[in-house]
């Protein structure tokens, strides 16, 4: 938009060779920038001397920020457990790891003690089945048995003695 007035200011000596007065604008012509591309908070205004000039004026409060919510409960009870889960399983693994050998000797252990009661079990039956049945009454036999562990959870091992 051009201002229909300029304030101009003459000078008091012509230059020789053209004999006119030379003007000198005393304020600088801007390009004008169309409305629709001013930046959001900038306006084009009048001045109460009549000068129309881009100005910033007061920008739009920004929207309230939204009430933040309360964290659920069963949020704030999973965030508690996931670490005492995490180390619960933690330590049951250590433990196991430590564990290991033992459990390997007890199940030794459980089938030595197996194989013994199965021994005993079946050591009448296999001495009935070798004698000779109503020839009288047959010599009476002593069975000695040791038996043998090393450590609360060592394998176990005998020998069986029959006299």
């Amino acid at each position: 938009m051009a201002v229909p007035y300029e304030p101009t200011r003459t000078s008091t000596t012509a230059p020789a060779r053209y004999g006119a007065p030379i003007h000198y604008p005393t304020a600088v012509q801007q390009p004008v920038m169309p409305i629709a591309e001013l930046p959001p908070g900038v306006e084009m205004v009048t001045l109460p001397g009549g000068y129309r000039t881009l100005a910033y004026t007061q920008p739009p409060l920004p929207a309230p920020a939204p009430a933040p919510q309360p964290i659920p409960a069963w949020a704030k009870t999973t965030a508690l457990l996931a670490p005492t889960v995490g180390a619960g399983i933690a330590a049951a693994g250590f433990g196991i790891s430590y564990a290991a050998p033992g459990l390997i000797a007890m199940t030794d252990a459980l089938w030595a003690a197996i194989a013994l009661i199965a021994a005993g079990a079946l050591a009448p039956l296999a001495l009935r089945a070798t004698r000779g049945g109503g020839r009288g009454a047959a010599p009476v036999q002593h069975v000695t048995q040791n038996i043998t562990a090393t450590g609360l959870f060592g394998r176990a091992s005998g020998t069986l003695n029959n006299r």
